[in-house]
């Protein structure tokens, strides 16, 4: 499968472009615009050999270079590791708060094919789309080894909100699977681009991007704003740290460092070293995930989550992370109901270690 080939078989959904073609249109005649983009480590630019090599600094030129009237601003709220349940507490703070025109998303690799995890990429998108201005498109990265990612059911949503798609899946993975392009030159992981893997991404883009453009005369009418096609719990997702919460705290100590950039991740939290120490948040919700440190620098604590005093259904969160690529970012379920309530969430340290190499790192507390 030739290049210009695969791209063409990139776009899964081909969507509504009216936004698209709007924002062109607006660049064509100056206007300052800001090209954002939001998901995992792909987006974040893992592996590539400096950022101005990943795949959404590419794009992000590709709108520089086809409109040299314009000012642009370049907005990367990629994170890795992360799943749309993250992506949708954050939305707002590292997204929408810029005021973004136009929006790459992907949380495909990391999110799971369960519908837990489409309702989540449902919130994402609504605070993406739902103001009535921001244009989106929705990526689908792939594991290049077996193609597997989340893309049913978020393109699902792409079909119903008809916001265009681009699949990894479709394209590049094809390209290795009839042998057009052997994995090693694009990926060393099998899941992260190197630097030709994020130019060709990139390139799967850019190529929908040159097919609007070249469409542009042709006018499309923005269909109306549909209801949610999930529950849609997660559209309003908050987000509890230091200074939105009020916890009760035996043995936790706040952490009031600032943040000093969006990848600053351990920041506005609470630590706890010692067996017994105790964090208690009340929350009405009907959804509950915690979000904490797991370290490669071992040993740390480990404590486990409890709601409304069930501890037999406690729930663990080890501060010690399994894999050596780096920290890890975990965010743990601990609560899943159908009905929202008034609840109790406790998380106590049950476990230490004579000569720990860090304390147990709350980072906050998720909920629809």
């Amino acid at each position: 499968m030739e290049k210009e080939r695969a791209a063409q078989a990139a776009r899964v959904v081909r969507g509504n472009c009216a936004r698209i073609k709007e924002l062109m249109k607006r660049a064509t005649a100056g206007d300052d615009i800001h090209i954002g983009f939001l998901g995992g480590s792909i987006t974040q630019g893992s592996v590539a050999t400096a950022p101005e090599k990943c795949y959404a600094a590419r794009v992000y030129r590709w709108w520089e270079e086809k409109f040299p009237q314009s000012r642009f601003s370049y907005i990367n709220a990629g994170i890795g590791g992360t799943t749309s349940l993250f992506g949708a507490a954050r939305a707002w703070e590292d997204m929408m708060c810029y005021r973004p025109d136009f929006v790459v998303v992907d949380f495909t690799v990391n999110d799971d094919a369960l519908p837990i995890f489409q309702e989540t990429f449902e919130g994402v998108l609504r605070q993406l789309y739902g103001n009535g201005h921001t244009a989106v498109l929705i990526l689908n990265n792939a594991f290049y080894d077996d193609g597997r990612n989340a893309q049913e059911l978020h393109n699902e949503l792409a079909a119903h909100y008809q916001i265009p798609a681009v699949s990894v899946r479709e394209s590049i993975f094809a390209m290795l699977q009839d042998g057009t392009i052997p994995a090693a030159e694009i990926t060393q992981d099998f899941l992260h681009p190197n630097d030709k893997g994020h130019e060709l991404l990139a390139y799967m883009i850019t190529y929908q991007l040159d097919e609007i453009y070249a469409d542009l005369d042709n006018t499309e009418a923005e269909p109306a704003y549909p209801d949610a096609l999930t529950q849609n719990r997660f559209e309003g997702a908050k987000r509890f740290q230091i200074k939105n919460s009020h916890p009760e705290l035996q043995g936790f100590l706040v952490d009031p460092r600032e943040k000093n950039y969006l990848l600053d991740l351990y920041k506005y939290g609470w630590t706890a070293e010692h067996t017994g120490a105790c964090f208690t948040l009340d929350l009405d919700c009907s959804y509950i995930a915690v979000q904490y440190l797991r370290s490669i620098r071992k040993p740390r604590p480990v404590a486990e989550a409890v709601v409304d005093g069930d501890s037999a259904h406690a729930v663990t969160l080890d501060g010690n992370f399994d894999e050596d690529w780096g920290d890890c970012l975990a965010l743990t379920e601990v609560m899943n109901q159908k009905e929202r309530g008034h609840h109790q969430l406790t998380i106590r340290i049950k476990e230490t270690h004579p000569s720990e190499a860090g304390p147990f790192y709350l980072v906050s507390v998720i909920t629809d």
